[in-house]
Order: structure tokens, then sequence, then C-alpha cells
């Protein structure tokens, strides 16, 4: 516990030099042990409401997302979300508290998609106590009353955090359900509880996939299936790219590549029989390291494990592949998932071969935009046969069904949702406000 502490509270650090580095706004804010001290130490820093002024008076509410995600981990479906959702008002994405020395303190960064990114900040010593979720709380509630948020929306991607948010009177809940979370590796025992809870606060429900709305549909009178989407000319890049990055430019071919998260959902011996069955491939592997031991990782000649790249270095890669894979383990884990690099492989114009992900064998491999196998001699035979059969007139295909999608639409409608849920508790706010005027100028009529 104490070395998975240190290793949080050093990427923090670095990542820190590196935002003050690219001038990137830093705000602080301390408490002492009585939690009644406050102070602020700017760096190069506008205040974050100068953004809510600056915005027309509707929307004017704000929102706090509350993550179990870090928001410079991966680059996915909250960043694309929130990252458009802050061009029409504040954004506070408030991660999971970092525990380690110094005191107890919210450290605020505002990114280049204007993105303030919330960071608490709790002491070794503390950690333990039995008021943890009243310190968390102390720490919401100054940063509503520093930042002058008063009419706000909650954002919630881990039910866990109602145990310090519960006590707030936002405009709007909403549970953007993105995964299944109580089937993941560590997840929290209660987790399946407070979700039930969440459901009961919760305004609206959206679903980061199909067969996750089938599922949670029942749970909620207003659920929304908004499954993975796409920044299509992002990627598309790749289809123009000519020139490899300097690490995967020695690297022989043919390439299959894949990108993202390598956790408890990646099939690692489904990765070493491809290996295995075919050593003329050269299996690329992009991505940071979590839940699992590194040493328990396939290790061939032919398997590359080239590290985290960001979101900008992706369509780099992807133009050097000849194939890109989704090699998913079939478990409890990954049978709601719906993978966003999907729509992002086919958009870079690799063709794709995945196992039999529910919520990618529909729509995409029923459409015949994905191959679709299980074991390792299935997968190198789709493989295979998903690279002769390449041509311009997939593309084509490709090309219509993804027009279809984007996060731009994706927010819009997400947004929309929002904003009527967000007028109808003006609208009943203002009426009951009224109500002791109506009722006074009866009384004096009345006489």
């Amino acid at each position: 516990m104490a070395n998975n502490i240190d290793a949080i509270s050093e990427n923090v650090k670095t990542q820190n030099e590196d935002l003050q580095s690219n001038n990137i706004s830093r705000r602080v804010i301390t408490f002492d042990r009585t939690r009644i001290h406050y102070g602020i130490q700017p760096i190069d820093a506008v205040r974050s409401n100068t953004l809510r002024d600056a915005l027309p008076s509707e929307p004017a509410c704000d929102l706090i997302c509350l993550s179990h995600l870090r928001w410079d981990f991966v680059y996915q479906r909250p960043q694309h979300l929130l990252g458009r959702g802050a061009k029409q008002r504040r954004v506070f994405f408030v991660e999971e508290p970092v525990i380690g020395e110094g005191p107890l303190r919210l450290d605020l960064t505002t990114r280049e998609e204007g993105v303030t990114v919330v960071v608490p900040h709790i002491p070794y010593d503390m950690a333990n106590d039995s008021d943890f979720d009243s310190t968390q709380r102390s720490l919401i509630d100054r940063l509503l009353e520093e930042n002058g948020i008063t009419e706000f929306v909650l954002w919630y991607y881990t039910p866990m955090a109602l145990s310090f948010t519960r006590h707030l009177k936002p405009h709007a809940v909403v549970y953007d359900c993105m995964d299944e979370l109580s089937a993941f590796r560590n997840a929290p025992a209660e987790l399946k509880l407070r979700e039930a809870e969440l459901f009961e606060r919760a305004d609206m429900v959206f679903t980061g996939g199909q067969s996750l709305y089938e599922v949670k549909r029942k749970q909620h009178h207003s659920v929304h299936a908004f499954p993975s989407s796409i920044d299509a000319n992002h990627f598309m890049r790749a289809r123009v790219i000519d020139k490899d990055p300097a690490d995967q430019a020695g690297i022989a071919r043919p390439r299959v590549g894949f990108f993202g998260v390598i956790d408890e959902r990646f099939d690692i011996e489904l990765l070493a029989g491809i290996a295995d069955l075919r050593p003329e491939f050269q299996l690329v592997i992009i991505g940071p390291v979590v839940k699992i031991d590194e040493k328990d990782l396939p290790k061939r000649a032919n398997i590359h494990y080239l590290g985290g790249k960001s979101y900008k270095e992706l369509p780099n890669y992807l133009s050097g592949w000849e194939a890109a894979i989704l090699p998913f383990a079939r478990n409890e884990s990954t049978k709601f998932i719906s993978p966003t690099k999907t729509p992002e492989y086919l958009a870079a114009g690799c063709p794709v071969v995945s196992t039999s992900i529910k919520d990618v064998v529909r729509p995409y491999g029923q459409k015949g935009l994905v191959h679709i196998a299980d074991t390792p001699e299935e997968f190198v035979a789709a493989i295979e046969t998903a690279i002769e059969t390449d041509s311009p007139a997939r593309l084509m295909m490709i090309d219509a069904f993804l027009k279809e999608m984007s996060w731009d639409r994706t927010w819009s409608q997400m947004s929309s949702l929002i904003d009527e849920t967000v007028a109808k508790h003006r609208l009943h706010t203002d009426e009951a406000e009224s109500e002791p005027e109506v009722e006074r100028v009866m009384v004096s009529a009345a006489h």
C-alpha cells in the first residue's frame, strides 16, 4: 500500500512540474487541521470564475464531476465529453484523493480543454481517520465556496463519491455509467449499495454501451444509451502519415497493434498464442499496465511493449500497422464494455479483429466492419483475412458508418437532457419562492 501511495504521489508531482513548464494555470487550496484556514498560491492563474462570467447566462450551471479515473491517465470518454462541456460552462473534474506528505489541500489545474482538474491531497496520518469522509466533504465545500459555485450539476463516474457529496444540493444529478465497475478487480465491497443509492438520487443515467443500457434501464426511469463515439478527423490522420515514431520505426512488418489499458480485461494468453502461431507477426502493444503484474505479460521476440502514449500521438503509431486488434478476455469485467478504440481503429483505416465482445459484435461485427475471433487459431486466421481483403471499398463503408457518430453529437444530446432538467429545477424553485408573496397578497386582500 505504501509503495502504491508513493508511486501515485511521485506521479502527481511529476505532472505538476510538467503543468508549470507548459504554462497551465495551477492553484492550491490549503487547510489547517481545524479546517478553518484557507490560502491560495496563484501560478500564472486566472480565477476560474472568469470563464463563467464570460459565458452566456444560459446555461449558467457549473458541472462538478466525481471520478475514479485520473484526468492524465488515459484520454477516453470523460475527457471527450467534459472537454466539450467546458466550452459551455465551468467544469471541475474532482479526482480521488492522493495520500502523502504535506498539508491537507486541493490542487487545481486548468487544462487545455478548459477543464479544471481538482486533486485532493490528504496527509498520511489523516488517511485512516474515522472522519475521512468528513475531511473530503470539507474539501468539496471549500471548492464550492472559493469558486463561487452556487448553481451546479453533479456528474458521477464513481458511486463511491456519494459518501462525501450526498449533502450537496445540485440542480441535476447525472450518473455516466461507462462500465460495470463492480465487476472490475479490486472493486470496493460496498460499490453495488452505493450505486443503488445513486440510482435513487440521479435525475438521469447515461450508459457507455448498448449492453450496459439493457441492464441498467430496468433500474432507473431515465436511462439513455450513449455508446463510445469518435473524433474521426483526429484518427483519420493515420491514413496519410508516412513516418513512424522513433520507437516503432525499427520494428519489422507486418505489424499488428493494440493501444489501451492493459489490465485484467486483456487476454494475455491469447496474445501469447498469436505470437507463437505467427512469429512473423510483430505485435505492437501500447498502453499502461495496471492491476496485473508486468511479470505475467508474455515475453516473445515478436511482442513489443512500447508503454503509454498520448492521445495526440496515437495516429502516428496506427499509421504503421497492418491490422489492429481487440484481444479482450471474455469474463465478468468485459461483459458490458464498449471499447472506444473500435471506431478509432476503423477511422485510422486499420483492418480490425476482436474477440466476441457483445458491443463489438453488435454492431461492428454484424455490419462486417470488424472480424470476430476468440481462439488463437481463429484470431491469426482472421488477421490474415482482414489484411488480405482490405480495400478502398471497405474504407468507404467505414466512413459512411462513422459519419453518423461524433463526440460532439453525443455531448449535444447529453447537454440537452441536462439543460432540460436544470430548467425544470429552476422553475420549481422560482414557483416555491413566489408562493409566500402570493399568500401575503391574498391575506392583505382579505383584510
